[in-house]
Formats: C-alpha cells, sequence, structure tokens
C-alpha cells in the first residue's frame, strides 16, 4: 500500500490574511533592500568614476613650480599664494568639506585603487574611502590614517601582506608606503591612531571580512613611508 505525504499548510493557515499579508510584506522588504543595495553601488561606482577622472585630468594639468623629493607642488588650478605652500594647496583643495577628494589610494599587489574623500560618516564611506579627521593629511608626515567598508572598497586589504607598496597621490604629490605590520585589534584599540614622528600610514576597517552584521574586531594595516634613496640620482630632501 502507497501512502501519500502531502507538505504544506493546512488551508486554514494558506487563507489565513495575516499568513498573507505577512509574506507580502517580506517580500517588499526584501525587494527595497535589493533595490537601496544595487543603487549604493551603482552610486559608489559613477561616483569613483567621475571623480577619478576629473583628478587626472587636474594632475595632468599641473605644471611643476617646486619639486622636494616626490612633491609635485601647486600650479595654475590653485590661487598663487598655494603656489608656494603645498600644505595651503591641500589645505584650499579640502574645502569641499568632504565632497572633494584629497587624492587617491592604489595597492596594485591587491587591485585596490580608490578615492580618498575627508570625513568617516555613512555617505563618505559609502561612496570613497575616508581621510580620519585630526589625522594628518594625506602625504604628510606624522600618522596619516584612513578607513574604508570591509565589504566594498576596503575588502581586497583581505589578502594584503608585509612589504606590499601602498601609494598615495594628491595634487601635492606622489607618495609611497611599504606595508610592515597586519593586525586585528579591539574597536576600542585606539593606539593604532596615536600621533608619530615617523610618516606612516594607517588603514582601518571592520573584521572578520565576511562577518553578517557589525563586525567585532577591526583590521589594521601600517606602512611606514619610502623615501628616495640619498645617493640617487635626482634624490631631493624632503619637506617632512
Amino acid at each position: 500500500m502507497k501512502i501519500r505525504i502531502r507538505w504544506g499548510m493546512a488551508p486554514s493557515m494558506q487563507n489565513n490574511p495575516w499568513i498573507r499579508w505577512t509574506r507580502r510584506l517580506f517580500f517588499v522588504v526584501g525587494i527595497a533592500a535589493l533595490s537601496w543595495a544595487a543603487f549604493a553601488l551603482l552610486d559608489a561606482r559613477l561616483y569613483q568614476a567621475g571623480q577619478s577622472r576629473r583628478f587626472q585630468q587636474e594632475l595632468d594639468g599641473l605644471k611643476p613650480s617646486i619639486i622636494i623629493d616626490e612633491h609635485l607642488h601647486a600650479s595654475s588650478i590653485v590661487p598663487a599664494p598655494a603656489k608656494e605652500n603645498p600644505l595651503m594647496a591641500e589645505l584650499i583643495y579640502v574645502s569641499g568639506k568632504g565632497r572633494t577628494p584629497l587624492g587617491r589610494i592604489e595597492i596594485s599587489t591587491i587591485g585596490l585603487e580608490a578615492m580618498i574623500l575627508e570625513g568617516t560618516d555613512a555617505r563618505t564611506l559609502r561612496r570613497a574611502v575616508g581621510h580620519i579627521p585630526g589625522t594628518p593629511l594625506p602625504g604628510r608626515g606624522g600618522n596619516v590614517a584612513i578607513t574604508g567598508h570591509r565589504d566594498t572598497f576596503f575588502r581586497p586589504l583581505r589578502n594584503i601582506r608585509k612589504d606590499d607598496e601602498i601609494r598615495l597621490t594628491t595634487l601635492s604629490g606622489s607618495y609611497r608606503y611599504r606595508v610592515d605590520t597586519i593586525k586585528v585589534v579591539e574597536p576600542e584599540d585606539m593606539k593604532v591612531l596615536d600621533k608619530s614622528e615617523d610618516a606612516i600610514l594607517t588603514l582601518v576597517t571592520c573584521y572578520p571580512f565576511y562577518y553578517v552584521g557589525p563586525a567585532p574586531k577591526r583590521f589594521v594595516v601600517r606602512a611606514r613611508r619610502v623615501f628616495p634613496d640619498k645617493n640617487s640620482p635626482g634624490a631631493h630632501h624632503s619637506l617632512d
């Protein structure tokens, strides 16, 4: 004798208006969440593409007035006083208050490239990586700190290795850093942002990279500035 088993809800549950309404609600919420995620990704890509193109055009238009170390100082795109002061040039460029890129970060070994904005608010980190306020501007001396989301721009950091090269490019120069340490710390550990006498770069993102929900740890990459050999041709003194 064959026994047939039917799976499914009882007729009373299938006809329950509360069940039908709940299913429709979950369906609408799911569609809305997917739509928002798609919009956020598209907005970030379009923003990065547009700002990267604009930034490169401004770099191409620079006319060197002073070259010290790897610093290519201001040109006609900034007011005259800034031509004699690279830091002033950067401050003028920051005047967009988080909407104008400070520069670009590139790590070719892991395929990371992103524009850098000032700040760490939600909108900034949705469109770019953010320079942490209170730390030196990209390319300056001291501990320059940059943060980004682990599921977007900083996801490639999961593959970074010691001695990988990081390049920061700003309107006042291009700067190279070499990865020194990689570690995981507690969110409360703020020592990674401490001031430094050395020219270093600190990258911070959440960890683990594939954790669902707010990640409990922080992934920290510390890199040291690489200066040209003093005895090499064309080497110059540094401003830092």
